[in-house]
């Protein structure tokens, strides 16, 4: 497993913070969790193309 090393803080809508917090009860996960598996996602995404 690769060492974290970068942190990055975003802001987000009341909306999309209480999605978030929603999808993250109901898969219990941690935001950080969800949050690197979408980034993830954006790699397979671009290469795709």
């Amino acid at each position: 497993m690769n060492k974290l090393t970068k942190r990055l803080n975003f802001r987000l809508t009341e909306e999309e913070y209480v999605l978030l917090e929603k999808y993250c009860s109901a898969t219990v996960r941690s935001k950080n969790d969800v949050l690197r598996e979408l980034i993830r996602t954006l790699k397979r995404k671009m290469s795709d193309d």
